[in-house]
């Protein structure tokens, strides 16, 4: 038997596996599984699925916007100021993520209502209701915890410019902020931009573990809600595997957008 037949053998056999495979589960959607609770629920799904593209695009955002100095002074200095935040970068690398937000929950969540003990007019203003709000508890710890890995990871674009580069820009008499906004900047993102997709990808993944801190995100209101009162449990986590999977798809392909419309080389 020919090398040929081989492959065509082993490729029918692939095909046919993925296609017995895909059948299977389009019969357990269709037909062995149950979708009456969707109705019901959809308006919490939306609601939850709000709250989880608020928490991961913010935080992505406002975590990236604290990485770009975090990444520049750890090249530029000052010594001392560099090593608070190669320090920051270490501690917030080195530490679950889930524990971050627990300490930052629990912490600073329970230190507002002692505070209000011994001064009841803390209470009673209009950022009262804000601070026991849990999803800006988690959004303080996924923020830190993205410019903590970002500005490590913006460290090593800002040293892969070319040293070249910022001296041309020198050369034509730009100022040092000049020079940074419009050369430095620019080609550090650039370098940085298909790590970057790969740690928005991961901070999505990351936003389930808002729920252990009463947020209801999407899959708070899958595993809280819907699970314990229908106590369906494999439907509503496929529902929930396919919409974290769209939100995946849109954001890479929004990166892969942007690295197309950047040039290549300047």
């Amino acid at each position: 038997m020919s090398l040929k037949t081989l492959r065509l053998i082993a490729k029918t056999f692939v095909v046919f596996v993925l296609s017995a495979i895909l059948i299977g589960l389009l019969y357990w959607l269709f037909a062995a599984s149950r979708w009456d609770w969707l109705v019901k629920y959809f308006p919490l799904l939306l609601r939850g699925l709000w709250l989880t593209v608020l928490l991961w695009v913010f935080s992505c955002v406002l975590g990236f916007i604290l990485a770009v100095p975090i990444g520049l002074v750890q090249v530029t200095g000052p010594t001392w100021l560099a090593g608070i935040a190669r320090g920051f970068c270490t501690v917030i690398r080195g530490t679950p993520l889930l524990l971050q937000v627990w300490l930052i929950y629990y912490g600073f969540g329970s230190l507002f209502p002692q505070i209000a003990q011994y001064y009841p007019a803390f209470r009673q203003d209009f950022m009262w209701l804000i601070r026991l709000d849990a999803f800006w508890y988690a959004l303080f710890a996924f923020t830190l915890s993205f410019a903590g890995y970002e500005g490590e990871i913006m460290r090593g674009a800002f040293l892969g410019v070319p040293r070249g580069e910022l001296e041309a820009a020198r050369a034509f008499g730009m100022s040092p902020w000049k020079a940074l906004i419009r050369v430095w900047l620019p080609r550090a993102v650039r370098l940085v931009l298909p790590t970057l997709a790969g740690e928005v990808v991961l901070q999505l993944k990351s936003t389930p573990l808002a729920m252990t801190v009463t947020v209801m995100d999407l899959t708070g209101v899958v595993r809280n809600r819907i699970t314990q009162d229908t106590y369906i449990v494999y439907e509503p986590l496929m529902l929930l595997a396919v919409i974290y999977m769209c939100l995946t798809f849109v954001a890479v392909w929004a990166f892969g957008a942007v690295e197309r419309m950047v040039p290549q080389k300047r």
